[in-house]
């Protein structure tokens, strides 16, 4: 505790982030930040519905045209969104195409990207359908005539051996910090879980389990379409849930928030995320509801959202601002309470941290302070957990070792980051070096 009249205090004015901060906002999708935006698509009136599959997995064919900037926009993310097909991924039982994998986390890595991954049992296309090997073992079936969506193999065996592969992938890629978030899949095309109530629990239970238990570092996300499921996995790991379809009123009026009641604490301990209905071009042709859609994901916790990398109308981007202003974190520090002189050989502070977003950031990411002047120089990490920095006001008590440092006066600074990125304050401070520079101490 800081010795009352003895303490020098600030305050600090709120201003912009000096750039866009990690694991929130718009997701890139099946590319990477700077890449080309595709060109919007306008929806078959006659049918209500259009194939997209050749850019829902990836690598996207070179054929598909890029003009989307031209068109509209699309905010700038920290975050790519990828998905690859089982079969691209094990084209032979065994035998895996971890090399893939290594370029996505490669050029993500070199973009500044973490990567959030989904591996796809199967699409809709026959082309985009389940490993060759393994309709060798069990039944798969075709896509019925003149249906969009086919169901995954009836046999549970299918959840056992999809299972074997992403144990696998774990095994490979869990360590590495730029694969931030997996995307469980189960049944049904994409994996995003039609038709999953015909499959024995104990199956779904024994898939989840894979994911909970070979993911220790990376973020977990379940589909929203069984919350049953994300509710027994977190049992053992936090998960977060995705909704697919946003833009839809039905969707977003009276399927999600009976889900999203039902899982309405996963968002305090990992990430909820969004994917849009077609896309933002085909909202506003639609006369869909830009407002109902922000209001709607704020209120449940959103962190990111993927918006498929298709042209935004121009005039909606103040909107869009606004909605990527209030996404996930968004600290900024008022105030910082410094003891005048250091006690016991330790300098006392307390920072007032405000969290204006709706959500916590949910990566432990270090934060650092500190002291330096023409001669000397120490950095101390603190035990300052930001994941517990909620919206709304936090105050910590940090206390600072300085008796390594001669007698002086210094200038503290303060940093949010890890080994691969780093978190911005939303205040206008003084930064260089990678610190923002508080205030003057006296040791």
């Amino acid at each position: 505790m800081l010795p009352e009249g003895e303490s020098m205090n600030y305050s600090y004015k709120s201003g912009k982030a000096l750039k866009q901060n990690p694991f929130i906002g718009f997701t890139t999708f099946q590319h990477f930040l700077g890449d080309p935006l595709y060109s919007d698509i306008i929806v078959d009136p006659n049918n209500n519905a259009l194939e997209t599959e050749e850019r829902e997995c990836y690598p996207v064919p070179d054929y598909i045209e890029h003009n989307g900037r031209n068109e509209g926009f699309y905010p700038d993310g920290r975050g790519a969104y990828i998905r690859i097909l089982w079969k691209l991924y094990e084209p032979e039982r065994g035998v895996y195409n971890d090399e893939l994998v290594r370029d996505i986390l490669r050029r993500a890595n070199e973009k500044g990207q973490t990567v959030m991954f989904r591996i796809l049992p199967h699409s809709t296309r026959p082309e985009d359908d389940v490993p060759d090997w393994l309709k060798k073992i069990t039944p798969c079936p075709e896509r019925p005539a003149g249906k969009r969506v086919k169901r995954s193999p009836a046999d549970p065996v299918y959840l056992k051996i999809f299972g074997e592969t992403i144990r696998h992938f774990a095994g490979q890629f869990d360590i590495n910090p730029i694969l931030n978030m997996m995307d469980i899949s189960i049944t049904g095309a994409w994996g995003e879980g039609s038709y999953y109530e015909e499959y024995p629990t104990e199956a779904l239970e024994e898939l989840i389990d894979v994911y909970t238990e070979s993911f220790k570092n990376t973020h977990l996300i379940g589909q929203v379409a069984a919350p049953e499921l994300i509710e027994y996995g977190r049992k053992t790991k936090p998960i977060g849930w995705r909704g697919d379809g946003v833009g839809n009123p039905w969707l977003l009026t009276k399927y999600y928030p009976e889900k999203a009641e039902t899982l309405s604490e996963c968002w305090k301990t990992a990430p909820v995320s969004f994917e849009s209905y077609w896309w933002l071009c085909e909202w506003k042709r639609l006369g869909w509801s830009l407002d109902d859609v922000i209001e709607k994901t704020l209120g449940w916790h959103i962190s990111h959202f993927n918006g498929k990398s298709m042209p935004i109308p121009f005039e909606w981007k103040d909107k869009i601002d606004y909605w990527i202003s209030k996404m996930g974190y968004h600290f900024t520090l008022k105030g910082l309470a410094v003891s005048d002189q250091a006690e016991n050989g330790s300098l006392q502070l307390k920072p007032t941290v405000e969290n204006t977003g709706v959500a916590p950031i949910y990566d432990a990411l270090p934060l650092i302070l500190r002291l330096k002047n023409d001669k000397n120089m120490i950095e101390f990490t603190t035990a300052v957990d930001i994941t517990k920095w909620m919206p709304g006001v936090t105050t910590e008590e940090i206390s600072m070792p300085v008796k390594s440092l001669p007698s002086g006066e210094y200038e503290l600074g303060l940093a949010i980051r890890g080994g691969y990125c780093e978190v911005y304050l939303e205040n206008d401070i003084e930064y260089s070096d990678g610190f923002y520079r508080l205030c003057s101490v006296k040791v």
